[in-house]
């Protein structure tokens, strides 16, 4: 079953090497079918420059430019319209989310035949590292939040590294999230919809170079109208968007 990564990046040029380096370093040893799709989303500095040269290195690594509408919700989307895999990862270009645990989430896929692999943080064998405070604090109320409104039992629903097969990703479409709250929209469907999934410990670890491009003040309506979007969906289609098989 062959694994796609779509990456998306604006002005990662001094992230992108790294966390491309990792990924094959860490797949090296295993052997597992995959691409890398970085999503270019119109960067300004060398980025695509950048990603050129690593083209070169690494036969796996493929890139476009998403020239817009720009966003993190746009570029992954961008990412999830394209990618060639029989499953797909959404994964940070800062090198926040283990490549290890990417073979893990995979291998539990395998195993289980799960149509969606989530990690958490927050639970047994998950791991913060350099974690701000504030930010930790939002994450958990949200979260709550979350799981309250949506009575589920999931506890890191914000995070967007996850893994979803590739009928999963067109069985949730189509996506309304721009921004962010992409990444509560894409697991929330999921859940509602009756896919399967198997929920496993994962890092994090703060990004070495750059600025986080999450603006959590802009964000709050945004991740609410999608949160009420999902509740509406879960409470009130009489199931007409539920798996069918």
């Amino acid at each position: 079953m062959k694994l796609s990564i779509v990456i998306p990046a604006y002005n990662e040029e001094a992230s992108i090497t790294e966390t491309v380096d990792k990924i094959e370093e860490a797949f090296a040893n295993v052997k597992i079918d995959h691409e890398i799709f970085v999503v270019n989303d119109n960067s300004k500095d060398n980025t695509l420059g950048v990603l050129a040269e690593l083209s070169k290195k690494y036969p796996t690594l493929k890139y476009e430019t998403n020239k817009g509408p720009n966003g993190f919700g746009y570029a992954v989307r961008y990412g999830l319209e394209r990618f060639s895999g029989d499953c797909v990862a959404v994964m940070m270009a800062d090198l926040s989310d283990s490549p290890y645990d990417l073979i893990k989430f995979y291998t539990t896929m395998l195993e289980g035949n799960y149509d969606c692999v989530f990690g958490s943080r927050f639970i047994k064998g998950g791991k913060l590292i350099d974690y701000p405070g504030l930010k930790k604090v939002i994450n958990r109320i949200a979260n709550k939040i979350i799981q309250l409104v949506m009575g589920i039992k999931y506890n890191d629903t914000t995070n967007a590294f996850k893994l979803y097969k590739r009928h999963t990703i067109e069985g949730i479409k189509p996506f309304l999230s721009p921004h962010f709250n992409l990444t509560i929209e894409l697991p929330l469907k999921a859940i509602i919809r009756g896919y399967s999934y198997k929920i496993v410990p994962n890092s994090w670890t703060n990004r070495k170079h750059g600025e986080s491009k999450l603006k959590i003040r802009e964000m709050g309506s945004r991740y609410f109208f999608i949160l009420m979007y999902c509740f509406i969906e879960k409470f009130f289609s009489r199931g007409d968007f539920k798996k069918k098989w």
